[in-house]
């Protein structure tokens, strides 16, 4: 897979024009990371490659999916010790962490979580699972940026297997994101694409950020997309500018990271 040019982190990296100094700018990332496991090399890991890659756009916040705590699955890449996948990241990226538990897993916790390089509270409330399959859940994080504002930036991971599952996820996120008072962010996984009915219930109060600029290419898998099913949304009522949106060509796992710059206004 081709690596990241110079052109790219010229983008992301570079310093804004002094009309824009004063504007809060937030650079944002959501990565499905399978696990801690890298998807085409079983039995290897990959948080050092995702943490590299973090530490190399430094995001302000980013949406995390599939992580494990704990699990023995874990064990397996950590030459025999559990893992707790958040901690190891926060201790190689130096931003705070917050693992999401979804479910009980080989014998730990699997789920999502946010990276921050802010203050920021957070929470995890769990999501309805109509089909009683793999329970989902919603991670959010209350933060507060340098100039003072404070937004609310929330990960999820919604179901992969039933629409009906997926809608009353989405409709129950929406639920929670409207009665927040804060600017609002939302990023992660949602097994679906844009011709879906979830996708049209979020499109009537976020915007999507990848296909308002223009860059919507598919996620999934990395070894030869198709798919796009990761996605960043900006609320409406948000007055954000959308400067910059990657797909970043990197086969850590087999979903690749999505990049945004936004400011706001």
């Amino acid at each position: 897979m081709k690596k990241i040019s110079c052109l790219i982190m010229i983008l992301f990296c570079s310093g804004t024009s002094v009309s824009a100094q004063n504007k809060e700018t937030l650079t944002l990332m959501t990565y499905n990371i399978f696990h801690g496991e890298l998807p085409y090399e079983p039995g290897n890991r990959n948080l050092e490659a995702v943490a590299q890659l973090i530490n190399e756009f430094k995001p302000d916040l980013v949406a995390l999916q599939e992580i494990d705590s704990m699990t023995n699955r874990s064990r397996q890449l950590n030459e025999g010790e559990k893992m707790d996948l958040m901690a190891e990241l926060e201790r190689l990226t130096g931003m705070k962490g917050f693992f999401a538990k979804a479910i009980d897993y080989g014998e730990g916790g699997y789920g999502i979580g946010i990276l921050s390089r802010h203050p920021a509270e957070f929470s995890k409330i769990q999501l309805p699972n109509p089909n009683e399959v793999e329970a989902r859940s919603l991670a959010l994080a209350m933060v507060t940026l340098p100039s003072g504002v404070q937004i609310t930036f929330a990960s999820t991971h919604l179901c992969n297997e039933f629409e009906e599952n997926r809608m009353a996820q989405t409709k129950t996120i929406l639920e929670i994101l409207q009665s927040q008072e804060h600017l609002i962010i939302l990023a992660g996984d949602f097994n679906f694409t844009p011709d879906a009915s979830p996708y049209a219930l979020l499109q009537k109060d976020f915007v999507d950020v990848a296909e308002k600029k223009g860059e919507a290419k598919p996620t999934s898998p990395s070894n030869e997309p198709k798919n796009r099913i990761d996605y960043i949304w900006l609320s409406k009522e948000s007055d954000w500018e959308i400067l910059d949106v990657t797909v970043l060509g990197e086969d850590h796992s087999d979903h690749l990271p999505v990049l945004v710059k936004v400011r706001l206004k």
